[in-house]
C-alpha cells in the first residue's frame, strides 16, 4: 500500500483542483447589436468592436 511522504496542504490542493472549475469561453453580447459573440473579437453581424465600426458589413443577403 502506498503511504504519502509528506502533507499536502490545503493550498495546493485547491491549486490542483482548479483546473476543474474550467467552464470554457465563455458568450457575450454585442453592445451595440445585441448578438452573441467572443469576448475580444468584432460582431460578425454589426461590425463593431468596442464601441467603433471596425468592419463594414454588407446587410443583404445574395443567393
Amino acid at each position: 500500500m502506498a503511504v504519502q511522504q509528506s502533507k499536502v496542504s490545503k493550498r495546493k490542493v485547491r491549486i490542483r483542483h482548479a483546473a476543474n472549475r474550467y467552464k470554457g469561453v465563455q458568450i457575450t453580447l454585442c453592445t451595440t447589436c445585441g448578438e452573441a459573440c467572443l469576448p475580444h473579437r468584432v460582431c460578425k453581424k454589426c461590425g463593431n468592436y468596442n464601441g467603433r465600426q471596425v468592419l463594414s458589413v454588407n446587410t443583404d443577403k445574395a443567393e
